[in-house]
């Protein structure tokens, strides 16, 4: 084996350790969400506290994960499809952190009815749980679209996002109407609200990174397209290869 063979087998691994690392990342945040979402809906002051520790650790693999893109541009000088990985993986990385911060205020919330009262229970507490498991499945979409490169999957998720979103309005339009016909639950309403908007913005953040998959798969930036364009985008001949 000569030296070009080595070094491009050496590459093709730190490509590979990326893609990997970043999978690692996610599963990090989707346990973290699942644990602040669980921690809420008990209330659980311990789930909770683990929920928001974890957080220390995404920040931690964001910054490592930023540290090892920037040695990988200026060590490998990438181009093409190479280069798109890694911008993808970059901004997927922020997508992950920021999800990490929502899981967070759902767990800062689950310790404020902890501490408060254990028999203050949340209200809506049904519709929320069910816009967590439709915005925890988003994730965990995107996730297996990047994963396999797979641009048809990642134009699913986005599609997803409008129906997380219409949870959201229906979710914040019945505590409006709880909270008018029960003054008292006032603060814990609006805690919930708290809640439901941070699964809403899991929902954007998921559907973010599903459209960073179609950059990456497809070479096309669909961040704002219409559904035509996106078609367009997921109809491009050069694909995952390209």
């Amino acid at each position: 084996m000569n030296s070009g063979d080595h070094l491009s087998r050496q590459y093709d691994q730190e490509l590979e350790d990326l893609r990997t690392r970043i999978l690692t990342m996610g599963g990090l945040v989707e346990q973290q969400l699942s644990t602040a979402i669980e921690a809420y809906e008990r209330p659980d002051l311990a789930l909770a506290d683990r929920a928001i520790d974890t957080d220390r650790k995404v920040n931690e693999e964001e910054i490592e994960l930023d540290r090892v893109v920037v040695n990988l541009i200026v060590r490998r000088q990438p181009t093409a499809r190479d280069l798109r990985l890694i911008i993808g993986v970059a901004r997927i990385v922020t997508e992950l952190e920021r999800t990490g911060d929502e899981a967070t205020k759902i767990a800062r919330a689950a310790r404020w009815l902890s501490d408060r009262n254990r028999n203050v229970r949340a209200p809506r507490l049904r519709d929320i749980h069910l816009s967590a498991l439709a915005a925890s499945r988003m994730l965990r979409g995107a996730l297996d679209a990047f994963a396999h490169l797979d641009g048809t999957a990642a134009a699913a998720i986005i599609a997803e996002d409008r129906d997380v979103d219409q949870q959201f309005h229906a979710i914040l339009r019945q505590l409006i109407t709880f909270m008018m016909e029960d003054p008292r639950t006032i603060t814990p309403s609006l805690d919930a609200v708290w809640v439901a908007k941070a699964i809403e913005r899991i929902g954007d953040h998921a559907k973010n990174i599903a459209q960073h998959v179609i950059f990456v798969a497809h070479g096309e930036d669909v961040r704002h397209a219409t559904p035509e364009q996106l078609a367009r985008a997921l109809s491009s001949q050069e694909g995952p290869t390209g």
